[in-house]
């Protein structure tokens, strides 16, 4: 059974729009957060807990389980849902961000002006040609190349239901000429996956990969900061035909460049389609993208919040964030969000999570993560039924203090 997708309703201030996508592992409802398990893991969360919690669909990256522990032994082990014990949907991306990532850093890298900060970073990890990326391993040093079609080769390994198209990604700082010459590769990389995901749908010629029925295959829209490139790669992109577009590339140098950047870009992408912004999932950016017409989310945010001592909350003032290393909280007997009913703010106070990270237990890394996760979820599925009841822009405004609209 292919992918499928229904949008169910609209916001008639905004682009915000609830839809329904339909995988042979189950329903989704969008907008959707997707909680990301990097190495076939949610750090520090078992899969029941983030199912318990609302996640209908996760994200699992392509460049780390190739290298680790490799996409052959999980296509032996029945694929990555059968691995980790996930029975629900899995996206995977292509790899392509984190090869890159090696020279230019993360999208917080980006957005905050700072450079990359992976120890793994040094000069000559990564050289693109046309054909392909060569680049080496974080773990020991090993050489690897990826092409267009190596990576849709992986992912078919790993099993995913959602697996996304390889691409280049040059920095905020590379110029628009460069930018234009990586969106025509990005572009022939695109219709090469395609290819080759059509060839090979039913696993013929790989031995170890166990076809996953109704595979989808989304592109990945292109082009920088750049309105025409950005134009040019939405309509060449969705004149292929993918289950689906992501937004990609780099999205600018602040927040509000960020929306910029969708303004120009989700005019021109297929209504009929499902859209997914790569790699963002602040509480602001989720709201904002939604009223832009974004569908699916995905971020490493709230483990890695998590693992920082970093609660998300509701109080804009403090950028929805408590760092419960804060002295204040430790007689603090309330639940680290009175509104949440997750697992923690139902049995934990403040002060014993408090308490758990001041003497380094590892407990309080789990309890905040699942948090963390609970609370983002329970946000998308607070801005679905405000777009469905046709309140989208009082939820817009109560939680970001404004009555902007997109």
């Amino acid at each position: 059974m292919p992918l499928t997708f229904e949008v169910q309703a609209r916001d008639p201030l905004t682009r915000a729009r609830a839809g329904l996508i339909i995988t042979p592992r189950g329903p989704v409802e969008t907008p959707v957060f997707m909680p990301v398990g990097t190495r076939g893991t949610l750090k520090s969360l078992t899969p029941e807990e983030a199912r318990d919690h609302g996640a209908q669909i996760i994200l699992g990256n392509t460049y780390h389980l190739y290298l680790q522990p490799g996409h052959e032994l999980i296509a032996h082990m029945g694929g990555l849902h059968r691995f980790m014990n996930w029975d629900g949907p899995i996206l995977t991306d292509s790899g392509g961000f984190q090869v890159f990532s090696l020279v230019y850093g993360g999208i917080a890298d980006e957005v905050k002006g700072r450079r990359p900060a992976h120890p793994e970073s040094k000069p000559g990890m990564v050289k693109v040609t046309e054909d392909a990326v060569i680049f080496r391993s974080y773990i020991d040093g090993s050489e690897h190349i990826f092409t267009p079609e190596r990576s849709i080769e992986i992912q078919r390994g790993i099993g995913a239901d959602i697996i996304l198209c390889f691409d280049e990604l040059p920095p905020f700082h590379a110029g628009y000429d460069y930018t234009a010459r990586s969106l025509d590769r990005t572009h022939r990389w695109a219709a090469r996956c395609l290819a080759y995901h059509q060839q090979t749908f039913d696993g013929s010629g790989l031995p170890f990969v166990a076809p996953t029925p109704g595979q989808a295959l989304f592109g990945i829209v292109h082009g920088g900061v750049f309105p025409d490139l950005r134009s040019a790669s939405a309509e060449y992109i969705g004149g292929l035909p993918f289950d689906g577009l992501c937004i990609g590339g780099s999205l600018g140098g602040d927040k509000a460049q960020i929306a910029e950047v969708l303004d120009m870009t989700v005019p021109y992408l297929l209504e009929h389609l499902p859209r997914h912004l790569l790699g963002i999932g602040d509480v602001d950016d989720l709201i904002e993208g939604v009223a832009r017409g974004i569908d699916m989310f995905d971020c490493v945010s709230p483990t890695r919040l998590g693992r920082h001592g970093t609660a998300l909350v509701y109080d804009p003032a403090r950028r929805w964030k408590l760092n419960v290393l804060n002295a204040g909280l430790r007689e603090d007997a309330g639940p680290l969000e009175p509104h949440c009913a997750c697992y923690t703010c139902t049995r934990y106070s403040r002060a014993y999570i408090h308490h758990l990270f001041r003497s380094r237990e590892l407990l309080g890394i789990r309890l905040v993560s699942l948090h963390n996760v609970a609370f983002l979820l329970d946000l998308m599925r607070q801005i679905r039924h405000s777009i469905a009841e046709g309140r989208f822009a009082a939820l817009r405004a109560e939680w970001l203090g404004t009555n902007t609209t997109a």
